[in-house]
């Protein structure tokens, strides 16, 4: 997929489920590096947000000072992708209950829209611009995109609920791609930088 020289995608690696994205791009042939601190956005092609619990994520943003390097990359045009909390961090307005966000995406995002742990599911949902199958989609105390704001494309679909949407350089889902075997989303991702 990349060069053998090509600058590694960064995974925010601190929460969540960010093992099962670097599994994704090591199967996929794509270079990585785990982001833990602002220094190690330095070279980096692209970043995804991957899911867990976006308020533990945020205090960790807090402590280590991650936010601002999280803006700064998006506003050079580098590719960013979030995925179930990922997604809420980006999103310009998270509720239920409300919380911060970086606000680098114009949508509204009700957290564990879904239900709980216990109602977690695998569907299968569209992305025509993407593929011409349908996409199983797995949904982990999902979050629900409640508004999409101008300019920002949905991309994909399931039950009748924008679940993959990107706006320029930023992408985010509402489900977990790099817990199925379908590497669509990821190889999307990929073409962004």
């Amino acid at each position: 997929m990349a060069p053998p020289n090509a600058h590694p995608f960064g995974i925010l690696a601190v929460q969540g489920d960010f093992e099962m994205h670097a599994r994704m791009l090591s199967r996929i042939g794509a270079p990585w590096k785990l982001v833990k601190r602002a220094a190690d956005f330095d070279g980096i092609a692209g970043l995804i947000m991957p899911g867990g619990e976006s308020t533990t994520m945020l205090k960790f943003f807090a402590e280590e000072g991650l936010g601002q390097p999280v803006k700064d990359f998006v506003g050079r045009g580098q590719p960013v992708f979030g995925t179930c909390a990922g997604a809420i961090l980006l999103a310009t307005e998270a509720t239920n209950p409300p919380q911060e966000s970086l606000g680098l995406l114009d949508i509204t995002i009700e957290r564990n829209a879904y239900g709980r742990q216990v109602d977690s599911s695998v569907r299968r949902g569209e992305c025509p611009e993407l593929s011409d199958h349908p996409i199983q989609m797995v949904f982990i105390r999902a979050p629900i995109i409640r508004r999409v704001g101008e300019g920002v494309r949905v991309l994909g679909r399931a039950d009748g609920l924008p679940v993959l949407v990107q706006k320029g350089n930023v992408i985010a889902s509402t489900f977990h791609p790099e817990l199925t075997d379908d590497e669509t989303i990821h190889r999307y991702f990929l073409l962004q930088r």
